[in-house]
């Protein structure tokens, strides 16, 4: 069963399938009642004390590293790297409680490269588990690449088309990519799979998303006199720059008297 956790090797693909399912609760969505996850939230679901499997991950790597520069055209491969990948970034020394490391997102720019080359030899049937797990890895605590999400929750959306949840998934992530027409048409469909009594609040966030896409908030204050704009940084301090405005011309006029 896939959820017996017996097995320490099946503790952590349990965990790694769950990011798939975190993804959706992790963008900063509250569309289906569910709270979001601040900074790394998404991938700290992948961390754990579970590196004494780190080996066999390894191995694993090794091997269809080996198996894909043999065999570049050879689709299988390219699968199995890129999901041994992802189980390898389950490993403690790659996400921390305060995020991916350094040599986590190496890991990950290797497992997105492993994708593309899947992607690139047009597999008949695109693998949708791996397209789900893949996620995390363009997500703003990964690699921060939307495009790049889009192309993977595109294969999902394809063979789950009743469900809102990835459609609204997309849609957030075409906005952040820049992408209005994707990112139109998903919320359009979100909002038509969402219940009837939801239907409103998913438009309207999704609405927020479309004209804020970065989901940073602008702050405006005024000392001294002075106005400032700005954002807050990851310190939650406000770096914002002054609003100068131009000086009001003034008009005169002189009057002449008549002799």
């Amino acid at each position: 069963m896939l959820f017996d956790l017996r097995g320490r090797g099946r503790r952590r693909t349990v965990r790694v399938i769950y990011i798939g399912l975190a993804v959706l609760m992790g963008s900063g969505l509250v569309l289906f009642g569910v709270g979001s996850f601040g900074g790394g939230g998404i991938l700290n679901n992948i961390s754990g004390n579970e590196g004494s499997n780190s080996a066999s991950f390894s191995n694993q790597i090794k091997k269809y590293q080996k198996i894909t520069k043999q065999q570049p055209s050879n689709a299988s491969a390219w699968e199995h790297l890129t999901e041994n990948l992802l189980h390898e970034a389950g490993g403690e020394a790659y996400v921390t409680s305060t995020g991916v490391t350094s040599k986590g997102k190496e890991l990950f720019s290797q497992a997105s490269q492993a994708w593309g080359s899947y992607l690139a030899l047009n597999p008949p049937k695109p693998s949708v588990r791996l397209a789900q797990l893949v996620l995390p890895v363009y997500a703003e605590g990964g690699l921060n690449e939307p495009a790049k999400a889009v192309e993977a929750l595109q294969i999902v959306v394809a063979a789950k088309p009743d469900n809102a949840a990835y459609y609204a998934q997309l849609a957030q992530y075409a906005y952040k990519a820049k992408n209005v027409r994707v990112g139109d048409l998903a919320s359009a469909k979100a909002v038509s799979l969402s219940p009837a009594a939801q239907k409103a609040r998913v438009k309207s966030e999704l609405a927020e998303i479309k004209a804020n896409p970065s989901g940073e908030k602008t702050y405006t204050t005024t000392t001294n006199g002075k106005t400032y704009v700005g954002k807050l940084n990851a310190k939650k301090e406000l770096k914002a720059t002054e609003v100068k405005t131009a000086p009001t011309k003034t008009s005169t006029t002189t009057s002449t008297k008549k002799k």
